[in-house]
């Protein structure tokens, strides 16, 4: 008898296309939208609390993070017109989309807000273009995640029901980290606390993710994208406990900002390379489908049997009855 063969790609060759955006440009993009986003919801939280220097910092944080990140779009995409052109068309079902008319309203309003914290002119228009800023800023940090897991690269189309969660995590950790960073101890306990609740976050659905994908949770956990991922969450995991207990020495702050800082963009960078790993090797293609299928299998041979018992149990019923009669 012939043994049963073990998968093998056909010739060595990968099964889909490796993603041709842009590395450190894409990855860059993904941190600084995240921790933009996460920046004008923490100012607007500021704003409704009088914390004038949170305030005026994460606005300006969310006006430069929403406007580097979007060179750095533009410049993976080759040309400025290419991203004008996504704004031609609003399309529900893609997330590139969508993703278009969330980051061009978001830059705008949170420029805004931030030219209008720092001249001190038309002071209600700037707070209403800040509480809009807020309102797109969530879905700014998480669209991105959407986007890499409507792809077919295992390791972002398997993880689309976590890596909203990562990124919102990881964006949370960025925004409170940069105004641990810039601002004194003393009026930084609300970036501090949205850091220490986004490391959580960001620590849980990274855990839970690993688990759930079994050998597509491979490319998070070996190779350099591994080494990213276990850097990152150890940087994060140690910043949070530091920034918890030193919480009123401002050279512990600003260390714990950078280190937030730093494992946020390293995350970012982890998920990106583990899609292009999990791209690059076929098994990651077909041996998930192929358990798909065997598991598909099984339960329509087990729904087939079950039919039959019930069609031989009800024909029994039927001569008892029969008989009786």
């Amino acid at each position: 008898m012939v043994p049963q063969a073990d998968f093998e790609s056909y010739y060595g060759q990968q099964i889909i296309k490796t993603p041709t955006w842009k590395t450190p440009d894409v990855p860059l993009y993904l941190f600084l939208g995240g921790m933009a986003g996460a920046s004008a919801v923490l100012a607007e939280g500021a704003a409704l609390t009088g914390n004038r220097t949170l305030e005026r910092t994460t606005r300006l944080v969310a006006a430069s993070g929403a406007g580097l990140g979007t060179v750095f779009l533009v410049h993976d995409l080759g040309r400025p017109m290419r991203f004008l052109n996504m704004l031609r068309v609003f399309k529900v079902t893609s997330p590139l989309s969508v993703g278009s008319f969330i980051l061009a309203p978001f830059a705008s309003l949170a420029s805004a807000a931030a030219a209008s914290q720092v001249t001190g002119r038309l002071p209600r228009l700037g707070r209403l273009a800040g509480v809009g800023a807020a309102v797109f800023g969530p879905p700014l940090v998480t669209y991105t995640a959407a986007l890499l897991g409507n792809t077919a690269v295992p390791a972002w189309h398997e993880a689309h029901r976590e890596l909203p969660f990562v990124f919102a995590g990881s964006g949370a950790c960025a925004a409170g980290g940069m105004a641990m960073l810039l601002i004194p101890a003393a009026g930084n306990p609300p970036a501090r606390q949205m850091a220490i609740a986004g490391a959580g976050v960001e620590l849980v659905a990274t855990e839970l993710l690993k688990r759930r994908l079994g050998m597509l949770a491979e490319p998070y956990e070996q190779g350099r994208s591994g080494r990213l991922m276990k850097t990152a969450t150890r940087i994060t995991a140690t910043a949070a406990v530091i920034s918890t207990i030193g919480r009123r020495s401002r050279a512990v702050s600003a260390g714990c900002g950078a280190a937030y800082l730093v494992a946020s963009a390293m995350t970012r960078f982890g998920v990106f390379e583990a899609g292009l790993a999990s791209a690059r090797d076929p098994k990651y293609t077909v041996v998930p489908q192929r358990e798909r299928l065997a598991a598909r299998r099984a339960g329509t041979a087990a729904g087939e049997a079950h039919d039959h018992a019930s069609h031989e149990q009800t024909g029994l019923d039927q001569v008892t009855e029969t008989a009786a009669t």
